[in-house]
């Protein structure tokens, strides 16, 4: 439980910021997409021998990158091809995993995740991934932030918007890659924009949002653990719970009073 706890913090502390940029930039169907990339680089990565988070990883930059030059194209809408990716890669993830001779894995760790599996080599990944990625967000914060407020303008300004997109793509895929192992592939979406959606109406800046956004990750990963705990609950689902029902309350609270509690 111990574990479990650490490093479900720690992944809500990075997603939770990053959360707050895939709402602010509307990218929410994009992550779900990349999350559903996933199992096909847990396929990839397992029959290379290769670690599995590190084929979800490239997995998911493959993913944004061919998503980037098929939406030039134009051939069809953006919102369809994120359809067709996200449910054909998650197609073939299941029937590599089906195919591959030999590979035995548990599925359902993988669709759903397994925090209380996670051992002392996973907490020193996921921390250091994590401040990988929070070091990266401190010295790109407000770079990212301009492109997000107005690209033409981050543009004119010099800013480089392609590579900066570029990098918070890779950003995205590092959280996936880690977060799949609190609550799995089908619901690593949720920890990016819940916890980020409970903390825009609390919040008063951008910085007070990403902020609130890890505190409301963080309540959400020890009341699911409790909750698991306590009435033997799928631990994953049951963080996921808690951070729609923190939502929910969220929604109860006057805004003024809210706003003045977080400042």
């Amino acid at each position: 439980m111990l574990r479990a706890l650490l490093g479900g913090i720690g992944v809500a502390g990075v997603a939770g910021p990053l959360g707050c940029f895939v709402i602010w930039r509307h990218m929410v169907y994009f992550g779900a997409a990349l999350a559903h990339s996933a199992l096909l680089g847990v396929a990839l990565g397992l029959a290379l021998g290769l670690p599995a988070d590190l084929g979800i990883a490239v997995l998911c930059l493959s993913m944004a990158l061919g998503f980037l030059v098929l939406d030039r194209s134009r051939l069809v809408t953006s919102d369809t091809l994120l359809g067709i990716l996200a449910h054909g890669s998650l197609a073939l993830g299941l029937l590599a995993l089906a195919l591959v001779e030999g590979l035995r894995v548990d599925l359902m760790s993988y669709l759903f995740g397994d925090i209380l599996a996670l051992d002392q080599i996973d907490l020193l990944v996921i921390y250091g991934l994590m401040a990988l990625v929070l070091g990266v967000l401190l010295v790109y914060w407000r770079p990212l932030l301009s492109v997000t407020v107005d690209e033409d303008l981050a543009r004119v300004e010099g800013l480089a918007t392609g590579r900066l997109k570029f990098l918070f793509t890779i950003l995205m895929a590092i959280v996936i890659a880690i977060g799949m192992k609190v609550v799995g592939i089908l619901m690593v979406i949720s920890l990016l924009i819940i916890p980020a959606a409970t903390a825009r109406r609390l919040a008063v800046s951008p910085e007070g949002m990403a902020l609130a956004a890890a505190s409301c990750g963080a309540v959400s990963v020890i009341l699911g653990l409790l909750g698991s705990y306590w009435w033997d609950l799928p631990s994953g689902a049951a963080i996921v719970a808690a951070a729609a029902g923190l939502f929910l309350l969220s929604l109860g609270i006057p805004e003024r009073l809210a706003r003045l509690i977080i400042s």
